[in-house]
């Protein structure tokens, strides 16, 4: 075949490509459009503000504007890791983050377990619902409620000065700081974090459970040998994702809980973060690692899904 004929077989293969492709968009038309508001938010909140990641390497001033700011290339990245106490921050963000894996991350998993071994479905739907809820409290309500418990006047203060015969400084004490943060957490995203395992557990083909039953296997063996695996892949998934935030602790949850005497081990890169862009009004500064984060964060996500894929697990992509 000569290279002209190769050329009219080639563009014709196109021009019927783009005919079928136009035909499919006008045939699925309605679902495209439910599209649009998805592909709008991410445009207008995540792809557009990534303009402003120059700031990073500029020394930004407000009215001189992203544009019209001298350019300082790595000043500021330079500038935090000759900052003697980043070594903190990060030590504080990777231990906060390490328990939050290991101690939240199983936590709807297992919930997502025991209600679905629930036979009774009217009660289920309402131990659902109920453990829905405290999703939905600010994080201002929850400290408030904390600091009603355990702060001196508090009834698990009280208890403990009873048992223990002295108190326990539950919301001043470095040492529990982390807990309440971690406990906080687990008590208001269990029930939430639920509903994406327990949509995976409706995918389990019954008749698995039927054999299993026929063979002589019990409730443990059940779960261990059918549920578990089929809902494998949906927490390698969730946990890549996790790590994509590994080093994410939240400022407001921090900084609502944070006090003179727990102020050690509640120095984040994210409370670091509000404090020189919001506090000290160093835009560029905060904007900087805020960028190294990200950059981390991708990273991670990248090498958890190439170690699923070593794994023979599916993975994220």
């Amino acid at each position: 075949m000569s290279d002209k004929a190769a050329q009219v077989k080639i563009h014709g293969s196109g021009a019927k490509y783009w005919k079928v492709l136009l035909a499919e968009l006008v045939r699925d038309r309605y679902l495209y459009l439910l599209l649009l508001p998805g592909l709008a938010y991410f445009l207008v909140f995540k792809y557009l503000p990534m303009f402003g990641i120059l700031i990073s390497f500029e020394d930004y001033v407000p009215y001189s504007g992203v544009l019209g700011s001298q350019w300082v290339g790595l000043k500021w990245f330079s500038y935090f890791f000759s900052f003697p106490a980043w070594l903190t921050y990060l030590k504080n963000t990777l231990i906060l983050s390490f328990m939050n894996i290991v101690l939240y991350f199983p936590a709807p998993i297992i919930l997502a377990l025991l209600l679905n071994e629930m036979r009774s479905l009217h009660y289920k739907k309402i131990l659902q619902t109920l453990l829905y809820v405290p999703h939905f409290i600010s994080i201002v309500i929850v400290v408030s409620i904390t600091f009603v418990m355990f702060g001196p006047s508090g009834i698990v203060y009280r208890l403990t000065q009873q048992i223990l015969g002295a108190p326990i400084n539950y919301m001043g004490s470095p040492y529990t700081f982390r807990w309440m943060i971690i406990g906080q957490t687990i008590w208001k995203e269990t029930g939430w974090g639920t509903i994406i395992f327990l949509a995976a557990l409706t995918n389990v083909d019954t008749q698995l459970y039927e054999a299993a039953m026929v063979d002589g296997a019990g409730r443990l063996r059940r779960l261990w040998h059918i549920t578990l695996p089929a809902i494998r892949s949906t927490i390698v998934l969730m946990l890549i994702l996790r790590m994509g935030s590994v080093l994410d602790t939240g400022y407001d949850h921090l900084i609502l809980m944070t006090n003179p005497l727990n102020y050690d081990v509640s120095r984040t890169l994210d409370v670091f973060v509000y404090q020189q862009g919001i506090q000290s009004g160093k835009f560029s500064y905060a904007s900087a690692i805020g960028l190294m984060k990200a950059v981390v964060s991708v990273s991670m996500v990248i090498g958890s899904n190439k170690i699923a894929h070593a794994l023979g697990e599916q993975g994220l992509y």
